[in-house]
């Protein structure tokens, strides 16, 4: 591995590609370290069932469209596949599998510290994603339920549930994907949440949400509403006319069999929960740059307490839409830009 670089990009999944893109053009100096075994990022833990929330022609990266799929969502393996052939098309810096355990700051620098060495770099480009921090609330007595708990993370397919009472927690598109993927194999399937079910129009895919945070960008509104946020995948539609999407209030509280909903008791043998994930960024904290909120502040994608700390694909916070495919490249063109000016670069 390298011991010296201008920039060192931490993750190789859709951000550090996006990154490494603009990079690469701008004649910069870098290096992708990834954690993984080979190409994809988050998309190789995802459930064999998943599909894209938008066609092939709205999930693309800078550079280089995704190849046409005949089905309109395409699988999961499709975006692999498309992954692969990009970071070799474009003949990334990639240097796998590198964990990085923690970032210290220097004098001249950053030090990155891996299970590989030690790398010293002028910026650090943050593309870690959230999928390796999964989120699971704090709900009382769960830890006393008897079955089996696991999050959508690591969710792996239906029919590790053939037969079973499942209670899915989560009223977004992972908690309705995987309820629709399971109504054909678990024994009853309950889909639990706080808050309701809000589903676009049938004939809208994914490309709306990303028009509409677009837009938002554009128009400096930072807390307008989605109609919707729920894509009406097929399967999800044929779950649906099944009556498999009624929605239950979310737990009062667990028990050994179950849990508990107002004077209810919901009888389960496992729970699964679909309940979103946290920024994967537990090797920054010697930098000291979270805030009370969980995530550091940040302007123009750096942090504002050490501007050589870079996030991008988190999320809102890093640019509306930048943890999608289609929309992780305005938020990386713009970070490589102004670090391009001030290394000199192209």
């Amino acid at each position: 591995m390298r011991t010296d670089v201008d920039i060192a990009v931490i993750g190789g999944g859709q951000a550090g590609l996006a990154c490494g893109y603009y990079l690469s053009r701008a004649g910069l100096d870098h290096v992708i370290l990834d954690r993984q075994e080979s190409s994809g990022g988050a998309w190789q833990a995802t459930w064999p069932s998943l599909r894209l929330f938008s066609s092939s022609i709205h999930s693309s990266l800078p550079g280089r469209p995704m190849p046409p799929h005949p089905d309109t969502f395409p699988p999961v393996d499709h975006a692999l596949d498309y992954l692969t052939e990009y970071e070799h098309r474009y003949d990334l810096p990639i240097e796998r599998p590198v964990r990085v355990s923690d970032v210290h700051s220097l004098d001249d620098g950053l030090a990155v510290i891996t299970d590989n060495g030690t790398l010293r770099a002028n910026y650090v480009i943050n593309a870690t994603g959230t999928w390796a921090a999964p989120f699971v609330p704090q709900v009382e007595g769960a830890s006393d339920f008897r079955g089996l708990q696991l999050h959508s993370a690591h969710y792996r397919g239906p029919h590790a549930f053939d037969g079973q009472r499942v209670a899915v927690v989560g009223g977004g598109n992972s908690g309705v994907q995987i309820t629709a993927d399971l109504v054909d194999h678990a024994e009853e399937v309950s889909l639990v949440s706080a808050r309701r079910l809000r589903f676009l129009p049938d004939d809208v895919d994914g490309r709306h949400l990303f028009d509409q945070a677009t837009a938002r960008l554009d128009e400096g509104d930072a807390e307008a509403a989605f109609v919707g946020n729920i894509v009406a995948l097929p399967q999800v539609r044929a779950a649906r006319a099944k009556g498999a999407l009624q929605l239950r209030a979310m737990f009062d509280r667990m028990t050994p069999h179950g849990g508990v909903i107002g004077r209810e008791h919901l009888d389960v043998d496992a729970v699964i929960w679909c309940t979103g994930f946290r920024p994967a960024l537990r090797h920054l904290r010697s930098l000291g740059l979270r805030t009370a909120r969980g995530i550091p502040e940040v302007a123009g994608n750096r942090s504002v307490k050490d501007p050589r700390v870079c996030f991008v694909g988190y999320g809102d916070w890093t640019g509306p839409a930048s943890a999608t495919l289609i929309g992780v490249g305005r938020t990386a063109r713009s970070l490589v830009a102004r670090l391009a000016v001030e290394l000199g670069g192209s």
